[in-house]
């Protein structure tokens, strides 16, 4: 099987964690909950690419990683997350994933949903131990579209996790979606001011409860 992303490409993510790239634009959107969340506008969209740093206090960058990836306990854990699973489409394996909105939202027919490929690699950089994760939007899966349901044909995000010296971690996370229609300007605040910094709070504790979920299976 083909590499699905470049070299390069991995190498761009956890360098951040060392020396954030927010030249050209980027701006502070805000601070909360010890994340910084910065944004850059994009011209041809309209829309915002975001770049997150923080620190999760309790959970090592392994298991941080391994709970990432771990998409049937995403679901127990992810009030988001109203479908999401791996599946093969024609000898290539993408991931289908249905995002539940937020109330006022959950009754409005907008219900966007992502077709997938990702890619995660533990790298050894000088003897620092760094995890990176990265994910891109394939419109060339060929997932039937469900009727009602917005496909997101757009979509990147990178993820790189590292040891803060303690039993911590620094985590970096760069993301960008596109889906195609009107979202409302409150909800992609939301997403980015709240939505975001309360992922990354309930990732944390599901990262202390994975033991005994993966114990239960």
């Amino acid at each position: 099987m083909s590499l699905l992303f470049a070299d390069e490409e991995f190498q761009g993510a956890w360098r951040e964690l060392d020396e954030p790239q927010l030249d050209g634009g980027w701006e502070l959107f805000t601070e909360t909950m010890g994340v910084k969340i910065y944004r850059l506008y994009d011209q041809e969209t309209g829309l915002y690419e975001y770049k997150v740093f923080g620190v999760l206090d309790t959970c090592t960058p392994e298991l941080c990683a391994d709970v990432y990836m771990d998409l049937k306990y995403r679901k127990d854990w992810d009030k988001y997350a109203k479908e999401l699973y791996e599946k093969d489409y024609d000898g290539q394996t993408a991931i289908y994933w249905e995002v539940k909105y937020p109330f006022p939202m959950s009754n409005r027919d907008l219900k966007p949903q992502y077709v997938y490929v990702r890619e995660r690699r533990d790298l050894d950089v000088d003897g620092r131990k760094i995890w990176v994760i990265l994910a891109r939007s394939s419109p060339e899966t060929p997932c039937e579209e469900k009727s009602g349901v917005l496909r997101v044909k757009d979509y990147k995000q990178s993820v790189a996790l590292e040891s803060d010296g303690g039993c911590g971690t620094r985590v970096f996370l760069n993301y960008f979606d596109n889906p195609g229609g009107m979202i409302p300007t409150w909800l992609v605040n939301w997403a980015a001011k709240s939505g975001v910094p309360g992922f990354l709070t309930d990732m944390q504790k599901a990262c202390s409860n994975y033991r005994s979920y993966c114990q239960r299976k």
